[in-house]
């Protein structure tokens, strides 16, 4: 088992085409926002209209509905605290929020043994929980799981500083900067991590077994 090529975790986790559509609406926002003399209303209204356009297109491609709704509210609602406050940069506060809210779950997760990349990961191989009576697997996926903290981190910090500077086009550029290349760098640096953790003959993530003899208490 151990001589078969073992599957890249970009390739369990399928491509960067949601964390790409999601950066569009904020560069339309911006444009928006530009075109008609730093108007919010206006960059609200170009901003809803960019996901509007996204959502049609990918739904005629076969996307998922339901994504592609909770994506579009996403751009609503962001537009909606952005023209109640009538702060640009508002605009962006839902996203830095969220962003704040996954550092916390991710690293609270490692703590108490649920790396959620174990759980995402085990969840798409059809594994539900099973994964977690591999010891060794456990810890990989607590270890890999530091670097998606990491990721949320580094954009709360860039976005809050932004924010709180009211540097909109700033902000505009920083969402796309770190959309999709971020998230392509932390899917192979994470899974460099993973694989870097498992010894040469463990039977890899889709072979995990039902029990092995390392599960021990601590990861």
């Amino acid at each position: 088992m151990s001589g078969e090529p073992r599957e890249s975790l970009a390739q369990i986790l399928g491509g960067r085409r949601g964390a790409l559509d999601a950066s569009i609406p904020p560069v339309g926002f911006v444009a928006g926002w530009l075109a008609a003399g730093q108007s919010v209303a206006w960059g609200a209204a170009a901003a809803v209209v960019v996901a509007v356009a996204v959502g049609i297109y990918r739904i005629a491609r076969g996307g998922k509905v339901r994504a592609l709704v909770v994506s579009l509210a996403a751009v609503v609602a962001a537009a909606l605290i952005a023209l109640h406050t009538g702060r640009a940069q508002d605009f962006f506060l839902l996203q830095l929020m969220s962003n704040v809210a996954s550092a916390l779950l991710w690293a609270a997760s490692i703590v108490v043994r649920w790396p959620l990349l174990g759980v995402v990961v085990g969840l798409l191989l059809g594994q539900k929980t099973r994964w977690r009576r591999d010891g060794v697997l456990l810890k990989a996926y607590s270890r890999a799981s530091w670097v998606w903290v990491l990721q949320y981190t580094l954009r709360v910090v860039v976005y809050g500083l932004l924010w709180s500077a009211g540097q909109v086009i700033a902000l505009g550029v920083a969402r796309t900067v770190l959309s999709w290349p971020l998230v392509a760098l932390t899917v192979a640096v994470s899974g460099w991590v993973l694989y870097r953790a498992l010894p040469p003959e463990h039977p890899g993530l889709r072979l995990a077994p039902e029990t092995r003899s390392e599960d021990v208490p601590g990861a």
